[in-house]
């Protein structure tokens, strides 16, 4: 049976949710991120980015690039709660989905040809998404999940673009290895050192060159260049959480020792996600009590992998789960509602010496192990 998946993103997603709640925003240019000259672009508009202005930059220099430029810090609670609505609606008509980011989804659309025009189904979900959400956003629609991807770039801003199976690589050849994904800044500048530039050259390069260049995801790059990508759509109520739980070998109702334990448990999680390269959008604390009986309260949040906003709502949820002043057995914590994503969701704060600290601490532990460094709450 033929592959049919759709890639939907929704275009600079941050800036029109803003332009949402802000209607004289439309059509000027927008950065969002930290508003100070110590903060980083988190994203901008497509008029920013005629300036040169893009994510990742420093504030202080988009405002030198773009000084006409409208610069907001940026509400992942408005982010959160439009990307869930978003993928409300994908949910209630999609056979199976799976979302890859805060603004990406994939569908898979196979066998639906036969009854349904896959092309005209996915349109019509595309206007259904802007109709009910105000939202500009792009699919494409291919054979897997990279082309389609790809597509979704070409079909951008705000359109619609499908390649067919014997369309691939006609499509692919002309575009820059740039568009290809998991081709980052270092990739591109190593294949373009060799003489590489369009994705054509690079899928006519022997896959075992590019495995001695690049490594083992060389062979990874040399077939998404070529269009192979056999990575399934993952059911989005399959995804996995993340979880830890520690059963005592003493039952205990030291409630210090329980707040210390709490702290270190979601640290660890906390900088699994980062390793991960994930965020979660809900916490569940879990106390069993020596009776066997088992409680749980959870909290959903804005997308975050940050320690200090994951332990705050960890020991809150304890605080208010922990009430029968009873022995404790076992106590857990969970994070869920996972997504694809790193810590660029948080680039709306002022303090980039915090996301430093925090780039310096994971360095650590991938080095000397988790256990090697930790916050004075959690090491009793």
């Amino acid at each position: 049976m033929n592959r049919h998946v759709a890639h939907f993103d929704l275009d600079t997603f941050y800036v029109s949710v803003e332009r949402l709640q802000q209607s004289h925003l439309i059509g000027k240019p927008v950065v969002i991120g930290g508003v100070s000259d110590r903060g980083v672009v988190a994203s901008c508009s497509y008029e920013a980015r005629a300036f040169g202005v893009h994510a990742g930059m420093p504030i202080k220099m988009a405002r030198q690039l773009c000084p006409q430029a409208n610069y907001i810090r940026g509400d992942m609670d408005q982010y959160t709660k439009y990307s869930n609505l978003v993928t409300d609606i994908i949910a209630d008509q999609a056979p199976v989905y799976e979302k890859a980011s805060i603004d990406e989804h994939y569908l898979d659309l196979s066998g639906m040809d036969r009854f349904y025009g896959c092309l005209k189904w996915t349109e019509e979900l595309r206007f259904r998404i802007i109709k009910e959400t105000g939202l500009p956003i792009s699919f494409g629609l291919s054979v897997n999940k990279t082309v389609s991807k790809i597509a979704t770039g070409e079909a951008k801003p705000s359109g619609g673009k499908q390649v067919g199976g014997e369309d691939v690589q006609p499509f692919l050849n002309p575009l820059s290895i740039r568009k290809i994904p998991m081709v980052g800044p270092r990739t591109f500048l190593l294949l373009r050192n060799m003489g590489v530039s369009k994705i054509e050259t690079l899928s006519r390069i022997h896959p075992q060159m590019i495995e001695q260049v690049l490594g083992k995801n060389g062979l990874v790059i040399w077939k998404k260049a070529n269009g192979i990508d056999d990575t399934p759509v993952v059911s989005y109520s399959e995804q996995k959480s993340l979880g830890s739980e520690r059963t005592f070998e003493t039952d205990t109702m030291d409630v210090n020792f329980l707040h210390e334990l709490i702290v270190r448990m979601t640290e660890k999680l906390a900088f699994e996600l980062r390793k991960q390269q994930k965020l979660t959008a809900c916490i569940t604390i879990k106390i069993r009590y020596s009776n066997f009986d088992t409680h749980t309260l959870q909290k959903r949040i804005s997308y975050t992998s940050f320690d200090h906003v994951l332990i705050d709502v960890s020991k809150e949820l304890f605080k208010r789960l922990y009430t029968r002043r009873m022995l404790v057995r076992l106590i857990g914590v969970r994070f869920s509602h996972l997504v694809a994503g790193v810590q660029q969701l948080n680039l709306f704060e002022d303090t980039p010496e915090q996301i430093n600290l925090y780039l310096a601490m994971d360095r650590i532990r991938k080095r000397f192990g988790v256990d090697s460094l930790g916050r004075a709450a959690g090491m009793r």
